[in-house]
């Protein structure tokens, strides 16, 4: 894998370091870290300077009934979790987003392919295939786009995204993301809002590809 020159903004780490974004961002920067050892290890003061705070925090004595109820919850049964490794170019984020299975690939035409992993009125979370040379149509963004490579690469106006590299798009970005020469360009890629296209085509197929 080439170098990794597009990491996680600070904030955004921060931010998830406390537990604090929505579960499709989550899940991609925790898929990003999980290629990264520069973030990983900036992640990783993030949770010392975490812990220091809470250690200089002042202390609140518990009410017995917020005790007994914590108690009571540690002595119920857990269901074990399952911990998927990374298989193939799926991080185990990602395997664990697919429960361990293959992609469940539908087309959008002219070869380009998405699976969706989590959808809601907030949020959406989705693979990405990209056969090369082919483009997104051009579109900015309602809200914030996280768009982490895992397979090929693409470039943009702002620069050119390879294996482990996230692009981080906002309101402010109107681009046509287009898929590089070589291998297919798998992406996993998650919004908290529709996109805004300026072909019509793409905008009457919005509701339907749930993009």
């Amino acid at each position: 894998m080439t170098a990794i020159t597009h990491h996680v903004p600070d904030a955004l780490l921060a931010n998830y370091a406390a537990g604090n974004l929505p579960y499709a961002f989550s899940l991609v920067v925790a898929a990003h870290i999980s290629l990264c050892t520069e973030c990983r290890a900036q992640l990783e003061a993030h949770h010392v300077v975490g812990g220091l705070m809470l250690e200089n925090a002042s202390k609140e004595d518990l009410s017995a009934d917020l005790k007994n109820n914590v108690l009571a919850q540690l002595d119920d049964a857990v269901a074990p979790q399952e911990h998927y490794r990374r298989s193939g170019i799926y991080p185990g984020p990602v395997m664990e987003a697919l429960k361990g299975k293959p992609p469940r690939w539908k087309s959008l035409g002219l070869g380009v392919r998405q699976s969706i992993l989590s959808a809601d009125h907030d949020s959406s979370l989705r693979l990405l295939y990209i056969p090369a040379g082919t483009a997104v149509p051009d579109h900015s963004h309602n809200g914030l786009e996280l768009t982490l490579v895992l397979q090929g690469s693409f470039s943009d106006d702002t620069g050119r995204f390879g294996v482990g590299d996230l692009e981080v798009a906002d309101q402010h970005l109107e681009h046509t993301p287009t898929a590089d020469p070589g291998d297919a360009c798998i992406c996993l890629a998650a919004t908290d809002s529709p996109l805004r296209f300026r072909s019509i085509v793409p905008r009457l197929l919005q509701p339907l590809f749930r993009i």
